[in-house]
């Protein structure tokens, strides 16, 4: 089976409280975007299932979050056998763009549709709890308001039409190191959640684009900062709504109404980066 696993942005990414657990409750507006990996799922040759991608430095084993997918899914439905997968990557890894967690929930659905299980998409989100934050609103997809770690889903109104311009600049970023970072107590500048959900519905893309933020900015060590400040800068210059940081970076995204602006942007920032991506709401 073909699927399609389709990489997310985050509209807003605030941070609530650190828990006793040690994680942290969140607050985000998250949208999929057209931008997406093509993965091939077929049972197993072997004795047990493989995970391959164009990429030779990605786990081949248990240690893919395809092949964890394939095995909650086993364990939850007590159904299907092992499964190869093989993954096209188009998403850029350790990007703030959740490709992985992309590619596990689309085994997710590969696995439901190949066994026959016929489970709901909210029940393949419950399983894609155990293998990763956000692998249950990459099952679903959309436009929703993700909060506790991730997991708790509300539905909205997707983003507008418009063209949406990525950019990964040339390093990666420890979401540990940056959670570590941040005291909530001394947030200042968070994104304004309500707003951004109330432009979603009322379908106001320049009002969206104006209260988008990313309290992990405000975390980043300086020299990172300056590039993702960079980034967005000439997303702005090249006439972006609105530009900011996603998930834990170091990608960068902006938002145009103007599909020849959107094409400038990408012109002028691959003359810097090679990651740059033009795509749109999913």
């Amino acid at each position: 089976m073909e699927i399609s696993a389709n990489a997310k942005i985050n509209l807003t990414l605030d941070i609530l409280r650190r828990r006793e657990d040690g994680y942290h409750d969140l607050q985000m507006v998250m949208q999929s975007v057209s931008l997406a990996d093509e993965l091939t799922v077929t049972p197993a040759q072997g004795g047990v299932g493989t995970a391959v991608s164009d990429l030779h430095f990605l786990p081949t084993g248990g240690k893919n979050l395809a092949q964890m997918a394939a095995a909650a899914f086993r364990q939850a439905v007590g159904a299907g056998g092992e499964v190869d997968v093989s993954i096209r990557k188009h998403v850029p890894v350790c990007a703030g763009l959740a490709g992985g967690s992309a590619d596990a929930a689309a085994v997710l659905h590969a696995m439901n549709r190949l066994t026959g299980a016929g489970l709901s998409p909210v029940e393949l989100a419950k399983i894609g709890e155990r293998v990763g934050s956000d692998v249950p609103f990459c099952v679903l997809g959309g436009a929703a308001l993700a909060q506790g770690r991730g997991e708790f889903l509300t539905p909205l109104a997707p983003l507008p039409p418009c063209h949406i311009v990525i950019c990964k600049p040339p390093f990666s970023i420890s979401t540990p190191q940056l959670f570590a970072r941040v005291n909530v107590r001394k947030i200042v500048r968070r994104p304004d959640t309500a707003g951004v959900t109330a432009a979603l519905a009322a379908g106001d893309l320049a009002g969206v684009a104006r209260r988008m933020y990313n309290v992990f900015e405000d975390v980043l060590q300086p020299r990172r900062l300056a590039e993702i400040n960079e980034i967005k800068s000439a997303l702005i210059d090249c006439g972006a709504l609105g530009a900011s940081m996603s998930g834990s970076g170091p990608s960068v995204f902006g938002l145009f109404e103007d599909g020849a602006r959107a094409q400038d942007a990408c012109s002028r920032l691959r003359e810097s980066y090679r990651d740059v991506f033009l795509c749109a709401p999913q």
